[in-house]
């Protein structure tokens, strides 16, 4: 029998991995030898080897600049790769790239690829973005080919002239991993069970958030729009997600209005989002910057109405008044606007909902 070729797949942190290349790795394992390198925690690597059926090795990044122990990590992944010797190095956020591709091209690995999902310094200025867009350019120069799991990323990586266009690639219509449909799929038991278990009545709309509680993430201006229109409407907050602790850090005030207000159900982090999904009304991601955002692809799979900032990513998802509602980033008033479009309009609801659903079906 032929010897399989064996690719190493890396990400900064396990959850990462769990996440985002869930059933990827078994499934391109069938066809090459896969092993997947990232940091080590108590429970998402252990996860990743069982589902998976992979070898896993750990090794410790940081996700922020560190210049002693990324040094220590860019060791450590040369000395693994001259012993694992991959046809292949394929790499997932940006500090996994940067150690992975620098790596992988001094211990001379024949094929280095590094996806791209998000840019966080989309968001930055001065000599703090000049640092994270020339970190950005080493990974690049030293990948054979770079994958943004969106088109508007791919178009802002040419427009920052970040790597030469050739090296560009965007895999279908976008993506890291697509959506499992068969599994985000509403379900009206569960619907009743959630929104029963946490006493939510038949009147009472949800309007719900999934990913990293961050200001980034348009969560400031989600309160705004919310403290306009509680008065008004019978409606209450949902968000699942861990509050940030390094990018994007909400101030005290805000985090106690969320822990602390009786219409907002903060409920944290969980492995399976599906129940939670189910007991939504509409799905909210003011955000100010995405690669991809699978948090809208999974609302739309589970034929939720959707309203998204109308940023790269998003609007790839979401065709504006045909499968959801696009909007401005940082702008609490026209979120305000467009809850209260929907909230207003049942038979709008209604259609785009199903649209939602049957475009993700056929496309992602």
């Amino acid at each position: 029998m032929k010897e399989k070729s064996k690719i190493i797949r890396v990400t900064t942190v396990p959850i990462s991995m769990n996440i985002i290349l869930k059933g990827q790795l078994a499934y391109m394992n069938e066809f090459y030898e896969l092993v997947g390198v990232t940091g080590q925690d108590d429970k998402h690597f252990k996860d990743i080897a069982e589902r998976e059926g992979i070898r896993m090795i750990p090794l410790p990044m940081s996700r922020t600049i560190r210049p002693y122990k990324d040094l220590l990590s860019l060791w450590a992944m040369f000395r693994l790769l001259q012993r694992e010797k991959p046809q292949i190095i394929h790499t997932h956020t940006p500090k996994a790239g940067l150690i992975g591709m620098i790596a992988g091209w001094a211990a001379g690995v024949p094929v280095r690829l590094h996806t791209v999902g998000g840019i966080p310094w989309m968001e930055s200025s001065g000599i703090k973005r000049k640092v994270l867009a020339l970190v950005e350019k080493i990974t690049y120069c030293f990948a054979h080919r770079i994958y943004p799991n969106s088109k508007g990323l791919a178009q802002f990586i040419q427009d920052e002239k970040l790597c030469p266009k050739e090296k560009i690639k965007v895999l279908g219509r976008g993506g890291s991993n697509g959506v499992n449909t068969d599994f985000f799929k509403s379900d009206p038991y569960l619907r009743r069970s959630m929104r029963s278990q946490y006493e939510i009545k038949d009147n009472e709309i949800i309007l719900g958030f999934v990913g990293r509680i961050a200001r980034e993430k348009g969560i400031v201006e989600w309160l705004e729009a919310y403290d306009k229109i509680k008065d008004k409407y019978p409606v209450k907050l949902l968000l699942v997600g861990v509050f940030e602790k390094e990018n994007g850090i909400l101030s005290e005030e805000i985090i106690q209005k969320i822990m602390t207000d009786d219409n907002i159900l903060y409920l944290g982090r969980f492995d399976d989002v599906r129940p939670y999904y189910n007991m939504m009304d509409i799905f909210i991601f003011p955000s100010y910057r995405e690669g991809f955002p699978n948090a809208v692809l999974e609302a739309c799979s589970m034929s939720l109405p959707v309203i998204a900032t109308n940023i790269n990513g998003c609007n790839e998802i979401i065709i504006d008044k045909l499968t959801g509602l696009l909007i401005p980033p940082k702008s609490a008033s026209a979120l305000e606007n467009a809850i209260i479009t929907l909230l207003s309009n049942a038979e709008l609801v209604s259609q785009l909902a199903k649209n939602s659903r049957e475009n993700v079906v056929q496309n992602f």
